[in-house]
This record gives structure tokens, sequence and C-alpha cells, in this order.
């Protein structure tokens, strides 16, 4: 089954690029697309797609506003989010992390990159490279105490070691390896804390376990 995929960009020449991406690629569909945050959020309500790939910066209503409005409600629970960046380190990233994007994509990264996103972000994963997720943990972490999640308690000591190991980055595969567990017994760790803290998807996961102050257990980060 193909990913129906909506897009939002203010800027036309963007809208044709990924439009002839998605378009030449069998297991993506384009649903739609829209240029100003506004006419996406009434878009996607409309069409309720698999992902969005939205610009942050947009008229009318930018791309947080519009993430905002997805991630609090609930009929749209299903639809994950993309950010358009221009910079790795754009200053709206901590922001959209903070409201459940699920992962960012350079502009002029390659286009098996966004088609890779797409297709990772649509199977419930996210989308934060290590490099990203270093920077995130220093964001948050620099010169601040830890602010526990409200929930926290209801994890298993496994549960806290493996949500660790998640804010570093790293795939199921690699913290299985470091765990010497199997990737399916990540998974299901990862499942139940993600339920346990209500999270939205990995990258949430990922914010919630950094402001906390569960700690990063590898340098390589």
């Amino acid at each position: 089954m193909s990913v129906r995929v909506v897009v939002v960009d203010d800027q036309p020449l963007v809208r044709m690029g990924l439009r002839a991406l998605l378009d030449s690629e069998p297991d993506t569909e384009l649903v739609g697309e829209a240029a100003d945050g506004r006419e996406g959020l009434d878009l996607v309500r409309r069409t309720q797609p698999d992902v969005v790939l939205a610009d942050i910066r947009m008229p009318y209503l930018d791309g947080l506003a519009m993430l905002h409005e997805i991630t609090a409600d609930p009929a749209l629970d299903r639809v994950k989010v993309i950010m358009l960046t221009t910079f790795e380190l754009d200053e709206y990233v901590f922001e959209a992390l903070r409201h459940g994007a699920s992962g960012f994509v350079l502009k002029d990264g390659e286009p098996a990159e966004l088609l890779h996103a797409v297709q990772v972000v649509a199977q419930g994963a996210s989308l934060l490279s290590p490099s990203v997720t270093r920077r995130v943990i220093d964001r948050f972490t620099g010169g601040l105490d830890p602010v526990p999640h409200p929930e926290l308690h209801r994890l298993t000591e496994r549960e806290r070691e493996v949500v660790s190991w998640v804010a570093t980055g790293r795939s199921n595969d690699e913290i299985a390896r470091a765990l010497l567990v199997s990737p399916e017994t990540v998974r299901t760790h990862i499942s139940r804390a993600m339920l346990k803290l209500h999270a939205r998807d990995r990258a949430q996961l990922v914010v919630f376990a950094i402001r906390s102050g569960l700690g990063v257990r590898d340098d390589r980060a």
C-alpha cells in the first residue's frame, strides 16, 4: 500500500520538485499540496494523509502552528509530520520536536533521503540522526536542571535503560547489540515506554527522555 503524502510549502518550485519526486516513486502517493499552513491544515483534515511534508516558515499559519494543530487533534492521531528545513540546526527544530514532529529533512538533501524519510516515518519510526540528537541534548540540558516526566516512575528499570539509549539517536538494531538482546525485545520496551509516557512517536520519546535527565549512555551520539 502506498504512503499517502501531503506537501505544504509556500514556494512553488519546492512543491513542484516534491510533487515530481513523490509521483516518481510507486510506494508514495501525493494526495494534495498547499501553499500556506492554514490551507495545509484544512487539506490534512480533509485527506487524512499518512505523512505531511511541511515547511517551517510559511505565511498565515507557519509550520510550527500547523504542527501543533495536527498533533493536538485526536482525529489526526495517525498523521505524521516531517518538517522541511534549510539548515540542520534551524532555530525552530527544537520547538518542532516539542510539538511532536516525527523528523526533519533538509530541502537541499538527496531525493533518496526524503523518500526514505517518508517511508520510515510512515512506519511509526522517527528521523533523528545522532548528530541532530546530540544538538537537541545540548540545547535542552545546557545549564538546566532535568524536569522528570510526570509518568516516568511507571517505567521499569529495563524500559528506562532502553529509553536512555533511544535518546542517543541509535536504531533498534544498534541498541539491541549494545544490550545483547533482540531487536524485537527493544521494540517491545520502546512501545511500552511510549504508551506509559504518552509519547506520540519515537522523536517525542527522545525529547521526554532528554528533558527527564535520562543519561546518554554512548559518547558516540
